[in-house]
C-alpha cells in the first residue's frame, strides 16, 4: 500500500510541474504586456535599497574631513560627546548607496559610536536632519565591519529626535529603580487566590 502512494505521490509531482512548467508559456502574452507598463508601486525582487548619487554627497567639510549638510535646520542647544542622543537613521556605502542600516528611535552616547557619525551629532541642534559624508578615516577604516567592506566611506541621514546629558540620564535611571523598589513584591509563599467561577 505505501509503495502504491508513493507511485501516487511521484506521478502527481512530475503532473504538477509540468503544468508549472506549461504556465510561463501560456502566460507569455500577459508578460509581455505587463512588462509594457510596470507599476510604480511594485518593489524589486530582492528588496535592496540604494539612495541615488545626488543624496550621496555633502555640501561643506570640516576640519577632520567629515562631509555635511543641513536637510532641516534647527536652533537650540547641541550634544556634546558625554551626552545621550536618540536618533532616527540611515547609513549607505559612499560608493554605490547600498543600505547597510537604518533604525528609528536609536538611543546611544554621543562618544560612543564612529568617530565621524560622533563628530557630527555634536554639530546638530534638537529636530534638525543632516546628512553625513564620513571618510573610512572617520569611520570604520581598514577594518570595516559586517556589510561594510575596508576602507569604505560612508554616508548617513540622521535627525537628531532628542539628547539629554549624562547626569539627567542618571537621574531618570534612579527615579525608574526608586519606584521599582516601591512596587510591593510578590510572596511567592502567598496563595494564588481563584477565579470567581461563573
Amino acid at each position: 500500500m505505501s509503495t502504491f502512494l508513493r507511485g501516487l505521490g511521484r506521478i502527481a509531482l512530475s503532473v504538477s510541474l509540468a503544468a508549472f512548467a506549461a504556465v510561463p508559456a501560456l502566460a507569455a502574452p500577459q508578460a509581455a504586456q505587463q512588462a509594457a507598463a510596470p507599476s510604480a508601486d511594485i518593489l524589486p525582487v530582492p528588496l535592496q535599497p540604494v539612495v541615488p548619487a545626488a543624496q550621496r554627497v555633502c555640501s561643506a567639510k570640516t576640519a577632520s574631513g567629515l562631509g555635511t549638510r543641513v536637510l532641516k535646520d534647527a536652533a537650540g542647544a547641541k550634544p556634546g560627546a558625554s551626552d545621550f542622543v536618540l536618533v532616527n537613521y540611515i547609513g549607505y556605502l559612499a560608493a554605490d548607496g547600498s543600505v547597510f542600516d537604518q533604525n528609528a528611535g536609536q538611543a546611544f552616547p554621543a562618544g560612543g559610536v564612529i568617530k565621524g557619525f560622533s563628530e557630527g551629532l555634536q554639530l546638530m541642534a534638537k529636530g534638525s536632519v543632516w546628512r553625513f559624508c564620513i571618510p573610512a578615516a572617520l569611520g570604520y577604516g581598514e577594518r570595516g565591519t559586517g556589510p561594510i567592506p575596508a576602507n569604505a566611506d560612508l554616508v548617513f541621514q540622521v535627525e537628531l529626535v532628542d539628547f539629554k546629558t549624562a547626569a539627567e540620564v542618571a537621574a531618570m535611571r534612579a527615579e525608574v529603580q526608586k519606584q521599582a523598589a516601591q512596587q510591593p513584591a510578590a510572596d511567592p509563599a502567598a496563595p494564588v487566590a481563584d477565579k470567581p467561577k461563573n
